[in-house]
């Protein structure tokens, strides 16, 4: 386990109960750090299990781990809402050791291929995924500069911001979006004992899965019925023979976060069990 003792962290689209968020936000604070969680509303998926609250669930889980914790609803592709948003954790915590650029763009509408491609849905995914990563940086990084004590980013992105897929081509132009941002900004920032990262997981049994299986389900197929069947297809293209699950990414950003990462930037991490390599 990585030692986080006295580091604040910010994580941004942390309010689903199967997601990657919730799952980085948890170990984050297992591992010391007081964790502040966002997401653009209290609970972004309809349907969770009995008792589940959204931000509000996983501020409580941070809380029984002895850490302290705030849930701030904000839009990440809204400057306002980001900068009040940042003002807030530096108001209550007094600095940002380590922010995870969590948010995305729901899946849906944009796997399609590119002839059937709307603008707006494209502009959409882009003003979530890739202005949403450039604001929470600008924000969080200035304070960062300001507090002179160094810091870690880590940016989601995927792998497929490393190879194109077809019917995913406005979503894999932001993921390869973050990763040229992420590379450009590490350079920018290293002098100030910042270190940036971007981590590319693949498939990850998490919400998102849903909505990618209704868009994605042939002709005459629910999404239900169809979400077994391409985990399955998935898992039997990874040389370690499954999907990844949510912890998978957050062991890689929690070791990302601590100082065991000191001299790691600019990369960006496959966590994907072998299906790129």
């Amino acid at each position: 386990m990585a030692d986080l003792t006295g580091k604040v962290a910010l994580v941004t689209g942390a309010g689903g109960e199967h997601g990657i968020g919730r799952a980085i936000a948890v170990r984050l604070a297992t591992d010391g750090a007081d964790v502040v969680v966002n997401d653009v509303v209290k609970v972004p998926y309809s349907g969770p299990s009995d008792g589940w609250k959204g931000l509000a669930t996983v501020v409580e889980e941070i809380a029984t781990l002895g850490r302290r914790s705030l849930a701030i609803e904000a839009d990440v592709s809204d400057a306002v809402q980001v900068q009040n948003m940042v003002d807030e954790v530096i108001d209550k915590f007094g600095h940002i050791d380590i922010l995870v650029n969590n948010a995305g763009s729901r899946p849906g509408k944009d796997r399609v291929p590119v002839v059937d491609l709307e603008e707006e849905v494209w502009d959409h995914l882009q003003r979530v995924n890739v202005k949403g990563t450039f604001l929470c940086c600008r924000a969080v990084v200035r304070e960062m500069i300001d507090h002179e004590q160094g810091g870690k980013v880590i940016n989601i992105s995927s792998t497929a911001g490393r190879q194109g897929v077809a019917k995913y081509a406005a979503y894999c132009a932001s993921k390869f979006a973050i990763i040229g941002f992420t590379q450009s900004l590490a350079q920018e920032v290293g002098p100030f004992g910042i270190n940036v990262n971007a981590i590319c997981p693949g498939l990850t049994d998490t919400e998102r899965v849903d909505f990618m299986a209704d868009a994605l389900a042939p002709v005459g197929i629910t999404g239900t019925d169809f979400r077994p069947a391409m985990l399955e297809d998935f898992a039997s293209q990874v040389a370690m023979g499954r999907v990844a699950k949510p912890d998978d990414i957050a062991r890689t950003a929690a070791f990302l976060s601590s100082s065991e990462s000191d001299y790691l930037t600019g990369l960006s991490v496959p966590v994907c069990g072998g299906i790129q390599m």
